[in-house]
């Protein structure tokens, strides 16, 4: 699947982000607008990953974005709960 870089980037920053960095997982489905990336974090984490006003979800987006841009795929990233 050509999402595999865009999939690595999100799980890497992510990872650095939380404090329990076992607990991240990245799950990848197919829609017809593209890529989606679910990604779901350990309790007490999400707070950390979405930052104040959204700041942090927000720069996450853009750098997963970009990461999915060279492989020419429209990538979204959801954060679950």
């Amino acid at each position: 699947m050509a999402t595999e870089a865009a999939q690595a980037v999100c799980e890497y920053v992510v990872k650095q982000i939380v404090d329990n960095p076992d607990a991240v997982h990245v799950e990848v489905s197919e829609r017809d607008s593209g890529i989606r990336l679910d990604v779901t974090v350990g309790d007490g984490d999400m707070g950390r990953v979405i930052g104040k006003r959204g700041r942090v979800a927000t720069a996450i987006r853009t750098v997963v974005r970009a990461a999915g841009h060279e492989d020419d795929q429209t990538i979204d990233v959801e954060f679950v709960d």
